[in-house]
């Protein structure tokens, strides 16, 4: 009987022990930082950004001027030519609108570059986070950035650093 109480404990033991698991953290901002390439990515993407950013605002700029020489001719035009230059008025803010939503849009030319750059390097670093998780036994990653609800985290678990090995950025 005693034996059997042993087995049966033995086996709860180990049963409790495999269903066990097994988390890490990772600080995504971190690792981004610790990779020139990404700095470089986000660099050239500012440079871009800012260009198609003046390229609007000169779009704008332009309407408002054509929209003050017209306040200012206001007296002086016929009931034909104020409509026409209101028509140009509205065609050039509308030029402007739409340049900026093909460049800024949700589809738009900046988050094609972004995705196009910056997506290569993300999944590097994830198959470098999987590549750890598989040899360590972690059943779940979370990051320390983005996970709100995680509010203490031993910095034991914290594998940034192994994922930056992994990647070749030693720290």
């Amino acid at each position: 009987m005693k034996k059997s109480m042993i087995v049966c404990m033995l086996m709860v033991l180990t049963t409790v022990g495999a269903m066990a698991q097994k988390f890490a953290l990772i600080d995504m901002e971190y690792i981004l930082k610790n990779i020139p390439a990404y700095e470089m990515t986000n660099e050239q993407l500012g440079q871009l950004s800012q260009k198609w950013q003046n390229e609007v605002e000169a779009i704008q700029q332009e309407a408002q001027n054509m929209y003050k020489t017209y306040q200012s001719d206001l007296v002086f035009l016929s009931a034909e030519m104020k409509s026409k230059r209101e028509e140009e008025i509205i065609k050039k803010e509308q030029e402007a609108q739409d340049l900026k939503r093909q460049y800024f849009g949700p589809e738009g030319e900046l988050y094609k570059r972004r995705e196009s750059l910056v997506k290569p390097i993300q999944d590097e670093i994830y198959n470098a986070i999987k590549e750890i998780s598989e040899n360590q036994g972690y059943q779940l990653v979370l990051d320390r950035g983005s996970a709100m609800s995680v509010l203490y985290a031993s910095p034991k678990i914290d594998i940034s650093n192994e994922v930056l090995v992994k990647l070749g950025y030693s720290k």
